[in-house]
């Protein structure tokens, strides 16, 4: 796997590949990371410019303390086993975008900003990471309107050429991503835990192979699940997309209302609800905070949902965006 010196830097700086878990020295975390971005762009510096100075030259260069210049000149003294760990995951189909690279996902850069993460893992196709779509989310318990509608939503994209993303979690996200990889649609998977376990599914493997879906992680690739981790991917997966759809949601908990909350206050992008007889009290708590109502029966032919999601979303004015560093 070839990457530039910039991204060899930054990962060395801030994944755990490579760190055994007795060791001292821990990577950066987003919040860290951020610190020194701005430091080495004050000083126009690039993060690749720090591979190979001492530890006198890492203070000097950047006036910081011994302690935390030794912090970066352990982390940075790794390549080699970066290397080999690099090597051990491209031969299993994983590989790597950092900020630092110019197809690390835009979104992300726009929308995110500072709080875009520093390194992501991902397996299959990474074109399709920001290509046009929708998120689709929702809790793992269904009512049977609300797993008609992630398989009618997930059908949809897959004929219409809309990306299907989701968190690749049982429920709503596997149901609507099943719909979409069927009928040779593509879809874009999210995941908070292990993406080495997520891969060796035949089903994902398959999809993979036939280059319709990319598995993506800020987490390292053998992570396992945690609610920590599920809660901090929630905004990955919107911001990812063009529209989002919440199937069902509890009120006041869990991650789908604190993803679908926190999507619209940021005002990422707009948030559909799916509204019928059924729906869960959550569903309506959301309309009622600014989601927009996604009827079920679907109200528009399949293959103009496209074009209607677009006219009801002109109702409401996006956030503006900027650019952030790497």
């Amino acid at each position: 796997m070839s990457i530039t010196q910039d991204s060899q830097a930054i990962l060395l700086l801030c994944s755990y590949l490579g760190i055994y878990a007795s060791s001292e020295v821990k990577p950066l975390n987003l919040r860290q990371w951020n610190s020194l971005a701005r430091r080495l762009q004050d000083l126009s510096m690039r993060p690749g410019d720090l591979l190979g100075l001492s530890v006198a030259e890492i203070q000097e260069k950047l006036s910081v303390s011994a302690d935390e210049a030794h912090r970066y000149s352990g982390l940075l003294a790794r390549s080699g086993i970066l290397a080999i760990e690099l090597e051990r995951l491209n031969s299993s189909g994983i590989q790597v975008l950092t900020r630092a690279d110019d197809d690390y996902p835009a979104k992300y850069r726009e929308r995110l900003k500072e709080s875009a993460p520093s390194v992501l893992f991902f397996a299959g196709e990474k074109a399709l990471l920001g290509q046009p779509g929708i998120a689709v989310v929702g809790s793992r318990n269904l009512n049977e309107t609300g797993a008609e509608a992630a398989e009618f939503v997930g059908n949809t994209c897959g004929v219409s050429g809309l990306v299907l993303y989701s968190g690749g979690a049982r429920g709503v996200d596997t149901i609507s991503m099943r719909a979409a990889l069927q009928v040779r649609g593509t879809s874009v998977g999210v995941i908070a835990d292990s993406l080495e376990k997520a891969i060796r599914d035949p089903e994902n493997r398959f999809a993979i192979q036939r280059g319709d879906l990319c598995l993506v992680t800020p987490y390292s690739p053998n992570t396992p699940f945690s609610i920590g981790n599920a809660m901090g991917r929630n905004k990955l997966i919107y911001t990812l997309a063009d529209y989002a759809l919440i199937v069902a949601s509890d009120v006041g908990k869990g991650g789908t209302w604190a993803g679908a909350t926190e999507a619209l206050k940021a005002k990422w992008l707009p948030v559909f609800v799916l509204k019928h007889e059924l729906m869960p009290e959550g569903n309506n708590k959301l309309l009622e905070n600014g989601g927009l109502a996604f009827p079920y029966p679907p109200p528009v032919d399949p293959m103009i949902l496209k074009d209607w999601l677009k006219e009801e979303a002109g109702k409401i004015k996006p956030k503006a965006e900027q650019l952030s560093f790497f």
